[in-house]
């Protein structure tokens, strides 16, 4: 039976760009690095206390995942939780992090909390969620209907 989701790849173009980006910029730690005799560079990061680890695997990306920018934020990403979504959109901003994404640039605040979004250097997306107490309870309330 499947139990939990370890890894997930996010493709870079320069594995060493995309580490000090994951580690210098967002603050995430460096998991795994290794590489063996004719295999690709295994290098993993992940953020702090954080079990599940993203891959950064050296590539392009050949299929365009995201959806047009009039789609606002559709397409693919990955949120991250967080309790202070305006605090570490400054934080990041003043560090070059890329906010532009779809028509959103700076946090939006939605009925059940706050948002924001933005990119990586080889434009992968995510998402900083701050959910208010309204958030909070419908993702209870989803997860006991499960």
């Amino acid at each position: 039976m499947i139990e939990k989701l370890t890894h997930a790849p996010l493709v870079v173009s320069d594995q060493e760009k995309a580490l000090k980006f994951y580690t210098d910029i967002l603050g995430f730690e460096k998991r795994a690095d290794y590489q063996q005799p004719g295999k690709p560079r295994w290098l993993t990061v992940a953020p702090k206390g954080e079990d599940l680890e993203f891959i950064l695997a050296n590539g392009t990306f050949n299929i365009d995942s995201h959806l047009p920018p009039e789609a606002g934020t559709g397409g693919i990403h990955y949120a991250f939780t967080t309790d202070d979504c305006e605090g570490d959109y400054e934080r990041l901003k003043a560090r070059g992090v890329n906010f532009n994404v779809g028509t959103y640039t700076k946090p939006q605040k939605q009925s059940w909390g706050t948002s924001v979004y933005f990119k990586d250097p080889d434009g992968n997306q995510f998402a900083l969620i701050q959910p208010n107490i309204l958030g909070k309870v419908f993702t209870a309330v989803s997860r006991l209907k499960r």
